[in-house]
């Protein structure tokens, strides 16, 4: 077959994606992210021998290669990069890394612990020809114990995700050598066919660990820069300025924005999961950050044709435009994320230079007004602790009677349209705890607060579901519970991509039971896997909004 992918819920048949990806990745690009996974995994096979202590003997092992195996990985996210030339060029970078590491690793006298002469530490490509040619014998398909790949791809994915918020952070200034020596450990390890399925098992449960450990670099990353997140109504109405949209999630990508267009007579809105940026007080003192335009990732062909100005992706969600978009020309990627044809924001020691979107932006229009009002969120653990007592007397009295965790990822399926139908129906005296764009599925519904506590608390981003663990973990603190799993929570959480799979396993890592996941069970957990989730977490998916309110 020409690809095979089924790292994200929309994958084709929810079996795999084998002639081209349901989120308009081509043959070529997948099998390009996965030679360049692979040329990770040799890099980690030489990389994961050095110690803390002598990381900084060379070059080689230093920060700088850090970022390049979290960013790689973040390149092959869903809806992350499309560009085929980009992901070529990483590859070669990362052969010329790994046979650097290998010197390195040679010259301080280390022995390679495991797979020294493993293919992946020594196979050379040059040509795109050559690329993939080794990418189709390097695959997914590549691992035929089913249960053994339904592993070592729950860790790979689970490792993406943490590259993610790894990168976020460290874009801040905030790294932790750890993190990526478990990241260079596990992606050796899921080469190494000694490892069996009880090992697999137990090194997935560390990834949710290492999850934790991420969400919360990155948690002190924003809050330590940006302030914790304050309760904020965003405007979801438009201005008579032309406008700047910024989407994903790289809140160091928006205050740079931010602080090029002061005074410039441009308005900032945020897009998607950029939306959390109008909770943090350094961000709220630019009186041009105009509000929230739009709704989820999946909705932006339409939504961009409406804004008139330009649109800067700082991470995924892309969703390829449809051929004459009006917004071809006025797209612009940095970070990971890139697609043919769109500019790149140019940098240089870690500043972008936002000027061409700037320019640009002052030959547009004002965006299209397509909706009017406002939304509240910046319900983050800081936050809600200043609310704790009030929380609390809630749940005593009974006016709160139990909490949903409904967070993670949108996306297209009419099928999720549950999530809409099953918050509307939730009995009064609930409140929906949120985060990550899930809640664009309700957070514009009208659902009233409860003694002055909205129905609906919005933590912020994906990786902001840390809060709403830290929330529970509160909770259970302070109504002396000997187990989080006794509170009165229910979680109900909706997946798109690889950053949701690093929120379920840090839940899962917490000892978070009885999570039903949906609209649909991964693909790529084999039958075994999931009975093993099922028997010691009891993980369960979602039905219809009728049965699972009752059984609730």
């Amino acid at each position: 077959m020409p690809m095979f992918c089924f790292q994200c819920q929309e994958t084709a048949g929810n079996k795999g994606c084998s002639v081209m990806g349901v989120c308009g990745k081509k043959p070529t690009t997948a099998n390009l992210q996965d030679l360049l996974i692979y040329t990770l995994k040799g890099i980690s096979i030489y990389r994961e021998n050095v110690p803390m202590e002598l990381r900084k003997e060379c070059k080689e092992m230093n920060s700088i290669v850090d970022y390049f195996i979290t960013n790689s990985l973040f390149i092959t996210i869903t809806n992350a990069n499309f560009d085929d030339d980009m992901i070529a060029a990483e590859i070669l970078k990362g052969l010329d890394i790994r046979d650097k590491v290998k010197a390195c690793v040679e010259k301080m006298g280390l022995s390679v612990k495991r797979l020294k002469d493993h293919d992946a530490t020594t196979f050379v490509v040059k040509t795109r020809e050559e690329m993939l040619e080794k990418a189709v014998k390097i695959g997914v398909l590549s691992t035929e114990n089913e249960d053994i790949r339904s592993l070592r791809e729950l860790i790979k994915y689970g490792l993406k995700g943490m590259a993610a918020y790894y990168e976020h952070a460290a874009n801040l200034g905030l790294e932790n050598s750890e993190i990526v020596m478990f990241i260079e450990r596990a992606l050796a390890s899921t080469l190494d066919n000694s490892l069996e399925v009880g090992d697999l098992v137990n090194l997935t449960l560390e990834t949710g660990k290492y999850g934790v450990d991420a969400m919360a670099l990155l948690d002190s990353a924003n809050t330590g820069k940006f302030g914790n997140p304050e309760i904020t109504e965003v405007n979801i109405g438009v201005g008579k300025n032309p406008g700047i949209l910024i989407s994903g999630h790289d809140l160091n990508d928006i205050e740079q924005l931010l602080e090029q267009t002061e005074g410039t007579g441009i308005d900032i809105y945020t897009h998607s999961e950029m939306l959390p940026a109008h909770y943090y007080p350094r961000l709220k003192k630019f009186s041009h950050l105009a509000g929230n335009y739009g709704n989820a990732w999946w909705k932006q062909k339409e939504e961009f044709e409406t804004f008139n100005g330009p649109i800067v992706f700082t991470t995924n969600c892309i969703v390829p435009p449809k051929a004459g978009a009006s917004y071809e020309g006025k797209v612009f990627t940095t970070n990971a994320t890139g697609f043919p044809g769109w500019k790149r924001i140019p940098e240089k020691d870690g500043k972008k230079d936002f000027s061409e979107v700037i320019a640009l932006a002052k030959t547009c229009e004002a965006p299209k007004e397509i909706e009017t009002g406002k939304i509240i969120g910046g319900f983050a653990h800081s936050q809600v602790f200043a609310l704790a007592d009030k929380v609390v007397e809630a749940v005593k009295s009974g006016a709160i009677r139990k909490f949903y965790v409904m967070a993670g990822c949108d996306g297209r399926m009419k099928s999720r349209e549950y999530y809409t139908e099953f918050a509307a129906n939730l009995p009064k005296d609930t409140v929906i705890l949120t985060a990550g764009c899930a809640k664009y599925r309700y957070n514009k519904l009208n659902l009233g607060d409860i003694g002055g506590i909205p129905r609906v608390l919005d933590a912020g981003q994906c990786n902001d579901s840390y809060s709403l663990a830290l929330i529970a973990l509160k909770l259970k603190e302070v109504f002396q519970l000997n187990d989080v799993n006794e509170l009165p929570i229910v979680y109900n959480i909706a997946w798109y991509e690889q950053k949701a799979v690093i929120v379920l396993l840090a839940l899962l890592y917490l000892g978070v039971k009885n999570i039903h996941l949906g609209p649909t069970i991964p693909a790529f957990l084999s039958g075994n896997v999931l009975k093993v989730l099922i028997d010691n977490f009891n993980i369960g998916t979602i039905s219809t909004v009728e049965e699972d309110l009752k059984n609730f």
